[in-house]
């Protein structure tokens, strides 16, 4: 009875700030998803055969504004299947397994952002398309296993945020191409193509050894 009327406040610090501290690190965690994905896929997509696509879509249809509504569609679709598919993953392999395929790929992913990438023909059905049917197919299907995906999947497995992967790898996709989109080759030809691809690749590198030693 004496403890009740004492006016002795029961102490419930602890908890609200190990819940604040909480809160406050996936805050973080969210934001470093987001800025990581935003920035490799940027350095990534520069010389990639989608944004060479984007640089044919422009030129053909002339009409910017269906041809980048279009390729973001496309992207928010081919990369939240590939977000999804990354944290699937993730959640099926133990802790040891996924270090080391994240490490690996991130290893791989770096290689291969340094080989220059060629853009086939588009089929001829797609010439009957408007131009934002015509973008949306087309760059669903070139994104399809290219290493921007890869890497978006990669990405998802990594931090377990989807919506903040997508939408960093969906906004560094548009900051690459709409420019190119906008102003054809121009833009490519003021933009140093090798060294970007080498910054990128620096960028994966470090994604794989810090997955591999299991930092982050």
């Amino acid at each position: 009875m004496f403890l009740r009327h004492s006016g002795v406040a029961p102490r419930v610090e602890a908890p609200i700030q190990s819940a604040s501290f909480c809160r406050q690190a996936r805050a973080e965690k969210t934001l470093e998803a987001f800025l990581v994905s935003t920035g490799i896929i940027v350095l990534a997509e520069i010389g990639d055969k989608t944004q060479l696509l984007a640089l044919v879509l422009a030129a053909r249809y002339r009409r910017p504004v269906p041809v980048i509504l279009g390729i973001l569609v496309a992207t928010l679709a081919n990369h939240a299947l590939a977000a999804w598919l990354g944290a699937e993953v993730a959640g099926a392999l133990g802790r040891d397994a996924l270090r080391w395929i994240l490490g690996l790929s991130f290893l791989a992913m770096a290689a291969w952002t340094l080989i220059p990438d060629k853009l086939e023909k588009e089929k001829a059905q797609s010439a009957r398309l408007g131009a934002f049917a015509a973008t949306l197919v087309a760059f669903f299907l070139v994104e399809m296993g290219d290493k921007t995906q890869i890497a978006t999947a990669a990405l998802a497995a990594r931090y377990a945020s989807i919506a903040a992967v997508v939408a960093g790898t969906t906004l560094g996709m548009m900051l690459a191409d709409v420019p190119a989109v906008y102003f054809g080759e121009r833009i490519l030809r003021r933009v140093p193509a090798k060294t970007v691809h080498r910054v990128a690749a620096a960028g994966f590198a470090l994604l794989g050894a810090l997955a591999l030693i299991d930092i982050g």
